[in-house]
């Protein structure tokens, strides 16, 4: 053998000796990230929790994901696999408003998710319409300072506004998807109601935007959100709220001309959608309101026709029962405390003091290990279901988010808004007065929609947009009617017309 072809085979042999190392090397990487992502899920994998049912059929995990390591911010989530064909199922992120109000009380707890607050033992019970039988459930609590979530930079809490918290939010997921890979490539969905009609819109906008800048493997499979009895048009809102008052004979006539003679909600339109012109008289305007919201002192402004929760029972861990209603709050308040008036009967399986089950649970110790929420036990509050100190901070809160949602629409997103017809909060009127704004046109006229054989609501198609109302539901849609919630849930994932007809079993 000459010594250039000992040459050849020895620098063959090399070649051969590093390629098989570099492939053994790429295996054992693999190997390695596959059982660190399958670590890191089982940490977060919830066993089981305190009070809640023997079986559940589905699992669960719950934890922190970091969105700032620089300011020590971590969003605390709960996730629900699907009760069947996960692998297939899309995956829908739910959020709640507030701002500054969680999605772990009141979405999860009490109104979509498959484990529901009751009172007494046990303190779970299984959701027969949980929104799990159609998707892979994601409930997140944030911004950072709701709930669970927390910031180490105290200052944080005086920053937060609709930006940073749709930054914040995109973050989450970025990095959620990395610890649950598995779910990269579903379509994903968003979901919410009340402030989330500012939460969900932005956060789409803020995925579409990524989406055309990341490499296609950090892309979020992206098809479209719903948002439900949803502030998106400051102007419209409030106009809808006095009208849908006035005219449920919640108010009287003084008091309507009053307010219609000192506010003007839509006094002029500027070019972001909201009312460009101030009110004549301030003080005036402000007195008509607060009048406005104390006729709502004994009645349930979210649920019109629901009992009032009269339960004057305080949490010492939750800090009691709030005295006052404020005016502008899209988030349920506690009742005010007036031991006075006797407890009213209950006439529906609607409970209006699950708010105050949900605060003692989840400021359980046992229940908090559980979730491995708190871990350290160091957050300096009891958990409670809205932060007051992130609304009464809150920063960028556009007038309306119109020009968003439009621009998701013109994007090609699903979007679908709904209402429950008997929230006097964000009433179906405030909803109908801010669409009729898009401009869109028409394509399938109103018409109503059946559950089984009884009226479910009324939908309308516009170019781009669909509109349905739920009949008898509240601003929590999901818990004051269960059944007709599931039934919209998964025609939007689907993509298809609610039933025009009874359906007759």
């Amino acid at each position: 053998m000459s010594s250039s072809t000992a040459a050849t085979v020895v620098l063959l042999l090399a070649v051969a000796l590093v390629s098989a190392t570099t492939v053994a090397e790429a295996r054992h990487h693999h190997r390695d990230g596959y059982a660190k992502v399958f670590d890191r899920q089982q940490a977060d994998l919830v066993d089981a929790l305190p009070g809640q049912p023997a079986e559940v059929g589905f699992r669960h995990f719950s934890g922190y994901v970091t969105v700032n390591e620089t300011h020590g911010r971590a969003h605390f989530y709960w996730f629900f696999e699907a009760t069947h064909d996960v692998s297939k199922k899309p995956l829908v992120l739910w959020l709640n408003g507030g701002p500054g109000c969680s999605s772990l009380g009141y979405g999860a707890l009490e109104e979509l998710g498959p484990l529901l607050i009751q009172k007494g033992t046990p303190e779970l019970r299984l959701n027969p319409n949980a929104w799990n039988k159609d998707a892979n459930l994601l409930f997140l609590e944030q911004p950072a300072g709701v709930g669970f979530s927390y910031t180490n930079t105290t200052a944080d809490l005086e920053r937060f506004g609709d930006d940073l918290a749709a930054h914040d939010a995109y973050t989450f997921l970025v990095n959620w998807f990395e610890r649950f890979p598995q779910f990269k490539g579903h379509d994903f969905y968003i979901a919410g109601e009340s402030y989330a009609g500012h939460y969900v819109p932005n956060l789409a906008a803020k995925i579409v935007e990524q989406n055309k800048k990341v490499h296609k493997s950090r892309h979020i499979n992206f098809k479209g959100f719903m948002i439900g009895n949803a502030a998106i048009d400051e102007a419209s809102d409030d106009r809808g709220m006095v009208d849908y008052a006035w005219d449920h004979a919640v108010i009287s006539d003084e008091l309507y001309a009053n307010i219609t003679a000192n506010c003007r909600f839509d006094a002029g339109q500027s070019s972001d959608f909201s009312s460009s012109a101030p009110n004549p008289d301030a003080d005036a305007c402000n007195n008509a309101m607060n009048s406005f919201y104390d006729a709502f002192n004994h009645i349930d402004i979210y649920s019109l026709y629901t009992p009032y929760c009269t339960d004057t029972t305080t949490s010492s861990s939750s800090g009691g029962v709030a005295t006052a209603r404020q005016a502008r709050p899209l988030h349920r308040r506690s009742p005010d405390g007036d031991s006075s008036r006797p407890l009213r009967p209950r006439y529906n399986a609607y409970d209006p003091c699950l708010d105050n089950y949900v605060s003692d649970y989840l400021n359980r110790r046992d229940v908090q290990d559980a979730l491995h929420a708190n871990v350290t036990g160091s957050i300096p509050y009891g958990w409670s279901a809205c932060s007051d100190p992130l609304f009464q901070n809150w920063q960028d809160s556009p007038a309306s988010t119109l020009p968003v949602i439009k621009k998701m629409v013109d994007e090609g997103l699903r979007v679908w808004v709904y209402s429950g017809d008997t929230d006097a909060r964000v009433p179906v009127t405030s909803t109908r007065h801010g669409l009729r704004k898009l401009g869109l046109a028409t394509k399938k006229q109103w018409r109503e929609w059946f559950t089984s054989d009884q009226v479910g609501g009324y939908t309308v198609d516009y170019h781009g947009l669909t509109f349905v109302t739920i009949r008898g539901a509240g601003h929590m849609v999901p818990t004051v009617t269960p059944v007709q919630a599931s039934q919209l849930f998964a025609h939007f994932l689907a993509g298809k017309e609610l039933p025009p007809k009874p359906i007759v079993a």
